[in-house]
């Protein structure tokens, strides 16, 4: 298994066009034609981490946190980055991060914490947009269909939970060849050609683009091919940040908080005060998410389950809410789930592990 093959897999999962500005996502160190014989998956590359890969015969790490934020200007081994990106050249070890692309992702981060909380009837918080592009072309209507299919194939079309999603109308297409063209009808410097045609419209999310025009292109009968592809400002619920979803059942404050700990097993809870109602729908945000806590009030949610909330922004709660402040770690530390399931079902009997090591840099005295 080549190291590119395994970041292709998880990049079909989670493309790397949905990472934030500021993110460092895909390969970090290795080549990407080296073969790989096992996979360690981890939330952050520690170098203990890399020394339990060495122990495990796991010549690769995918990571949830790149250990590479922004660029090295010299690797002497003065800090633990370093030190860490030493370590793993002098052992062949590859890591690999995707970091806020799974968070982006509808079936990502937010979602396994919603699945761990029991959350049902999700949707994503704060969901995406610029990332949509319509794409507008023109067929015979005889092969209409074939070129349909073919940007179905390619993924274009696809609208939330539904795909091959199209708009198409019947009309008249002109065109004159010259003596220079080849043409799929009519003569090279002939007459002007009337054809009937179907207009066909679809969407196109941001990272498919290439990949659908080029179904378009290899399945349309003209040299020519007549399309727009024209940028759209919806929102795209599909992908986004965090996610909001309901309880089965009410809970009161305490009992959800006490819900809250035990199954995302955080040793504390920091929180706003309770405002003694019950709870029914809760909004979550892996890591960092203060920057979501108006879309949470928003969304109807009676708790936010996250973290890195400072102090002053818990007060931007105003008892409409309750935060509940769980640490970094403990919102992802169940994220190398989601990279084994993505690799197990494109490679069954590839060597994919979890981790053993407890990576939280935050202790907590009881």
């Amino acid at each position: 298994m080549k190291l590119f093959e395994i970041a292709a897999a998880i990049e079909e999962f989670a493309p790397l066009a949905y990472q934030e500005s500021y993110d460092n996502c895909g390969i970090q160190v290795g080549n990407p034609n080296a073969e790989i014989t096992g996979a360690l998956l981890t939330l952050d590359v520690t170098e203990a981490v890399i020394d339990e890969a060495l122990e495990r015969n796991c010549n690769l790490i995918v990571a949830h946190h790149p250990v590479i934020f922004s660029g090295l200007k010299r690797i002497t081994g003065a800090n633990y980055v370093e030190r860490i990106v030493l370590k793993a050249i002098k052992n062949d070890i590859a890591i690999y991060a995707a970091h806020t692309n799974v968070d982006n992702v509808r079936d990502g981060v937010n979602a396994l914490i919603a699945e761990k909380l029991g959350l049902t009837n999700c949707k994503i918080l704060s969901p995406m947009k610029g990332n949509l592009s319509k794409l507008v072309t023109y067929a015979p209507v005889d092969v209409a269909e074939k070129v349909r299919s073919a940007m179905f194939s390619a993924g274009g079309g696809a609208i939330g939970a539904y795909s091959e999603c199209s708009f198409n109308t019947e009309g008249n297409g002109t065109f004159k060849p010259s003596a220079q063209a080849n043409p799929a009808i009519g003569q090279a410097g002939g007459a002007r050609e009337q054809v009937k045609e179907e207009r066909i419209e679809l969407l196109v999310e941001k990272h498919l683009e290439n990949k659908v025009l080029k179904a378009l292109l290899s399945s349309h009968p003209y040299e020519e091919v007549a399309y727009e592809l024209i940028p759209i400002n919806n929102l795209n619920q599909g992908l986004g940040a965090g996610m909001v979803g309901e309880l089965t059942k009410p809970m009161s404050e305490t009992e959800c908080l006490s819900h809250i700990k035990k199954t995302m097993y955080a040793d504390v809870i920091r929180h706003t005060d309770l405002l003694g109602t019950q709870v029914k729908k809760i909004a979550v945000c892996g890591g960092s998410g203060s920057f979501l806590l108006k879309s949470a009030i928003s969304a109807g949610a009676d708790v936010f389950v996250t973290a890195d909330f400072k102090y002053h922004q818990f007060f931007d709660a105003e008892n409409r809410i309750v935060i509940a402040d769980i640490g970094h770690y403990e919102t992802e530390h169940f994220t190398p789930e989601i990279f084994r399931s993505v690799l197990k079902k494109k490679f069954p009997n590839f060597a994919v592990l979890l981790t053993n090591i407890n990576t939280n840099p935050v202790k907590y005295f009881q």
